[in-house]
């Protein structure tokens, strides 16, 4: 099935909490002004992105898959098109600035709910205090990459159509649970929600729903209470692939191969890469250019760059390569790689656009690695883009894969395995 079940509601009266943080509650501002028109409720995505993770440094803007945490599910907040602002609360410079990158805004959240001991609702309280006009609050995990707008889309009307006041996701669990042993207390377990003489078989169970962290939305006057669920509640079950939780560092490689499997890479549908074009400077190699005696060039560059061209042309992905710099044609064909290369090219996005016309292909269909200022005009216009790790921070700033490997260290090759994956992705969505 497409997505998801939502659940029955619930009708649980919100119990008083602490009263909040910070400066008093404004008074809701009047809705309908000017001939008795309604506006609808102001709903507001909210991230909250601490700085002093202890599980993980930062963790919140660590690449996963070439793009920063928490820009998997800003992605997808701002696609969804149900929100009239979408929100990160951080007390960090770095998270900010990566939020705005992603077209977020930003509340500096106060060293008050910033401490270890802070709790969610603090700092979403707090948020409002300061944010009047926001009627209801979905919050969004910044560790759940595998977020899908549909997912958000479909909260948003439960809650504004269907009038829930509060809705949180869960994900179905085909686990049996038994009762752990205390020391000194008993000496058997015992099933909790099974019968080992009658054994089911998963297709005969339905499983059980777990909350999984994904979000949770709800209305202002619960929130005020101190109380994220409650009121009419219902549950929005999520798929079990879409359902990625990262807390330890161990959780990052697997989350990396469900996000690139399953993740939401944006509005438009992927296409399959056709042309991959490269740096040379910087990307095939490292940048450093050495001089012999007798005034020749050298250059190095890494044997798995090498690997992953050949890889990608045996897939029948053409590679190319380019530079600004009057390269040395003697020098480039000693590296034997077999690519057509341009070098002294002072217009890299025209040469990119002629080779791309040459081929017969749109803009969704090339990839381009570069690394230098000269090369942003090519990241942002390509279907699919990337830099080296030691990229300068503008050319960092205009692609949606940072490698983790440096210029001639074998940034080619891992770029290669990304296109692979997304190939992979483009086959399975086309096979649905």
């Amino acid at each position: 099935m497409d997505s998801l079940e939502k659940g029955a509601a619930t009708s649980v009266p919100a119990p008083r909490g602490r009263p909040s943080r910070g400066r008093p509650p404004k008074l809701q501002r009047s809705r309908g002004a000017g001939r008795g028109l309604e506006k609808p409720p102001h709903l507001a995505a909210l991230v909250l992105a601490r700085g002093g993770s202890k599980g993980i440094p930062l963790k919140n803007i660590k690449r996963l898959a070439g793009v920063p945490l928490i820009g998997w599910v800003l992605r997808a907040a701002l696609d969804a098109g149900v929100f009239q602002s979408v929100w990160v609360s951080t007390d960090h410079d770095e998270i900010e600035n990566v939020a705005k990158q992603f077209g977020a805004q930003v509340h500096r959240r106060s060293s008050e709910t910033s401490k270890d001991s802070s709790t969610s609702l603090d700092a979403i309280v707090e948020f409002l205090n300061y944010h009047n006009e926001v009627d209801i609050v979905g919050n969004i995990q910044a560790t759940s990459p595998c977020l899908h707008p549909t997912d958000l889309q479909k909260v948003a009307e439960m809650i504004r159509e269907e009038g829930y006041d509060s809705v949180f996701s869960v994900v179905r669990r085909h686990q049996f649970r038994w009762s752990e042993i205390q020391k000194g207390v008993r000496e058997v377990t015992e099933p909790l929600n099974l019968n080992p003489a009658k054994r089911p078989r998963r297709q005969d169970w339905d499983g059980e729903l777990y909350e999984n962290g994904s979000f949770y939305f709800a209305k202002r006057h619960l929130i005020e209470m101190g109380y994220l669920q409650g009121g009419k509640m219902a549950y929005y079950e999520m798929r079990a692939e879409h359902s990625v939780d990262i807390d330890v560092d161990i959780d990052w490689p697997i989350a990396e191969q469900r996000v690139l499997r399953f993740g939401y890479f944006g509005k438009e549908k992927l296409k399959e890469i056709k042309l991959l074009v490269c740096n040379i400077d910087g990307c095939l190699t490292n940048g450093h250019i050495y001089v012999s005696g007798d005034q020749k060039e050298i250059i190095s560059y890494d044997v798995k760059d090498a690997i992953g061209i050949s890889l990608l042309k045996k897939s029948g992905i053409e590679v190319r390569l380019i530079s600004e710099r009057a390269c040395s044609k003697q020098t480039l064909s000693a590296l034997k790689l077999d690519c057509k290369t341009e070098v002294s090219v002072s217009d890299k996005l025209a040469i990119v656009d002629e080779w791309r016309k040459e081929m017969g292909l749109c803009w969704k269909e090339v990839a381009y690695l570069g690394n230098e200022v000269s090369d942003e005009e090519c990241l942002k216009r390509v279907g699919l883009s990337a830099v080296p790790a030691d990229a300068c921070s503008g050319a960092q700033k205009a692609v949606g894969y940072i490698c983790k490997c440096s210029g001639g260290r074998g940034a080619i090759r891992e770029f290669a395995e990304h296109i692979f994956l997304l190939i992979e992705k483009v086959n399975n969505s086309c096979q649905k």
